[in-house]
């Protein structure tokens, strides 16, 4: 597999279960190393650096959305989202500033003293949402994210002018990316580019090449 990714692309990866997606997304935000070939940041290999210094880049640039959400139970949606400004040593008149304008921008700023127990599912990935983005990180990834969370994600990519990487079976999903990556058997089989078309009828393509995929 190679691609390159412009700053602020987002950029969505599809294909049938079992064809390289889900390694492919831990593989680019370093939950994995990849067994061979480089995966390059501003011309920077993963492989190159040392283990502080790539624990202090997932710090500073990296986002995650799980599928699981991966909240913490016994802290406070609030609490949870302020977790990566808290590790980067953040003000907390910053964190709390940051916390609330986030969590506003999300819909869940009258959920904040609530335990992730006390809502609602797709309240607690607009919460998982709000935790991976309140650094400004440079790289987002996304998991299987709802249809609910989409329009927030494809907001907040504009405004953040992040890299957004998303693994999702859902086309509907898949119309909001300004691109997508077919994989089949762990290679790029095609690939959509959205440029100025309108969601439905990217929309459509996907469903398209979804039929050609055999998925």
């Amino acid at each position: 597999i190679s691609f390159i990714s412009c700053d602020g692309e987002f950029l969505c990866i599809m294909g049938a279960s079992g064809s390289g997606k889900s390694t492919l997304l831990n593989c680019l935000s370093t939950i994995d190393c990849a067994s061979a070939g480089d995966i390059l940041f501003n011309g920077v290999s993963f492989d190159s650096l040392k283990k502080s210094e790539l624990a202090a880049f997932r710090r500073h640039n990296l986002g995650f959305i799980f599928q699981n959400y991966n909240l913490l139970d016994t802290l406070t949606l609030g609490e949870n989202i302020s977790l990566s400004l808290l590790i980067n040593g953040a003000a907390q008149g910053t964190i709390q500033k940051r916390i609330h304008d986030i969590a506003n921008q999300v819909g869940i700023g009258h959920l904040l003293d609530k335990l992730p127990s006390q809502v609602s599912g797709g309240e607690r990935q607009r919460c998982a949402f709000a935790r991976a983005v309140v650094n400004s990180p440079k790289l987002i990834f996304a998991d299987e994210p709802t249809i609910s969370l989409m329009k927030i994600i494809a907001s907040l990519n504009h405004t953040l002018h992040s890299n957004i990487f998303l693994v999702t079976h859902d086309a509907l999903c898949a119309s909001y990316a300004d691109r997508v990556l077919f994989l089949k058997d762990g290679k790029i089989f095609s690939e959509l580019v959205k440029g100025e078309k309108k969601n439905r009828e990217f929309y459509h393509e996907i469903l398209d090449n979804i039929s050609l995929l055999g998925e």
